[in-house]
């Protein structure tokens, strides 16, 4: 395994980020406000960046999926928070997915083309 310069490798913050989306955004949504959207939205958003992570893992530059899933969640979230102000679960959601993208960034200068 070539050493990309970080601590701990990208798909595993990855899979870290894809659990968070799936529990923090949907089945805390559902269980807090019964919604079934929220779980639905969730589960699918928490899947892709899952298979977004598996694919890191198998190829650090197959970034592709994994800053799609985390860029249209900072969208849509950041949205979500910006017009209710409520931190849970908009801006946790909001704030995990700009992180990510920001960290998939500074990957990306990182790894050897």
């Amino acid at each position: 395994m070539q050493d990309t310069g970080s601590v701990v490798p990208l798909h595993l913050i990855g899979f870290g980020y894809a659990a968070l989306v799936a529990t923090g955004g949907g089945i805390i949504g559902y269980v807090k406000a019964g919604s079934v959207p929220s779980l639905a939205a969730g589960l699918l958003f928490g899947s892709l960046a899952n298979l977004g992570s598996c694919q890191l893992s198998q190829d650090p530059r197959n970034i592709w999926v994994f800053l799609a899933t985390s860029g249209t969640l900072t969208g849509i979230m950041g949205m979500r928070f910006y017009h209710s102000g409520k931190f849970m679960p908009a801006g946790l959601i909001a704030g995990a997915s700009l992180l990510m993208v920001a960290k998939v960034g500074v990957s990306m200068f990182n790894i050897p083309h």
